[in-house]
């Protein structure tokens, strides 16, 4: 049985959508057949159109991106982008290493292959908005792929259940945008304080300005703090993605994190 990383855009999604196309339309069309006043008609029949094209747009951009995701399409970018990352994580004999909201557990297991000489954590809150993902799902991927150095836990990106320097790399990819009313450096912080000197990092996430303040100031501050290496790369420009398939995707900003600690 092959892994099963599901797809960002979730088939359940698609089909709500469609559901709420078909029903807006079929209201639009019932409307312009109804009796009642000209004005009372014209007002409802643009009010429920609007909300068709509304709807039917969405569903286009949701099947558009559940495709560019899947692991199984031809653009497969959910699958560049976990490997890309994951060469960046270096574990060493016997080493450990945390991937921090591991959702299905690719990115997880994606280090864990790379790194056979030590063994890959991966948690997740696993919240109700991805019903689909879960810790089971993670461990039967792992299985799957006969990756056996990794283990998966229930865990909070903004509290996390260990004690400094406990990690030798820490990773995320796409969790740190989604978490609502909590500063993103601080989010960064939170990470960087379970890896151990020496560690490697690689954390990838929508890191514009309006989300992560400014990153060349972090930066800098993590060099005045001994780090040994840090950089942003600008993950849109061909790296994982084009800027213009980044706009229409919704994913401008994104950057990846690395180094050394």
């Amino acid at each position: 049985m092959s892994a099963n990383y599901k797809n960002w855009v979730p088939n359940g999604m698609i089909t709500a959508l469609t559901a709420g196309t078909a029903i807006l339309g079929a209201g639009t069309a019932a409307l312009m057949c109804a009796k009642m006043s000209p004005k009372l008609k014209m007002a409802l029949v643009g009010t429920a159109g609007a909300g068709t094209l509304a709807c039917g747009a969405m569903t286009a951009w949701s099947i558009y991106a559940h495709c560019k995701f899947s692991y199984n399409g031809n653009r497969q970018l959910s699958k560049a982008i976990v490997e890309g990352t994951a060469k960046y994580i270096t574990l060493p004999e016997g080493g450990i290493g945390l991937d921090v909201g591991c959702g299905s557990g690719a990115l997880t297991i994606a280090c864990a292959k790379r790194n056979p000489q030590g063994r890959m954590v991966g948690i997740d809150r696993w919240g109700m908005e991805y019903a689909s993902f879960s810790q089971q799902l993670c461990e039967d991927n792992s299985d799957s792929e006969g990756v056996q150095n990794t283990e998966f836990h229930q865990g909070d990106a903004c509290k996390l259940d260990y004690p400094d320097e406990y990690f030798d790399a820490v990773t995320s990819n796409y969790v740190y945008h989604n978490i609502t009313g909590v500063n993103k450096q601080e989010l960064l912080r939170e990470t960087m304080r379970v890896l151990k000197k020496g560690g490697t990092f690689a954390i990838h996430d929508i890191m514009s300005k309006a989300r992560y303040g400014d990153m060349q100031q972090f930066i800098s501050e993590l060099y005045n703090e001994g780090y040994e290496v840090v950089e942003l790369i600008d993950t849109t420009n061909g790296m994982f993605m084009s800027k213009g398939e980044a706009k229409v995707l919704g994913l401008s900003g994104s950057s990846l994190l690395v180094g050394r600690k």
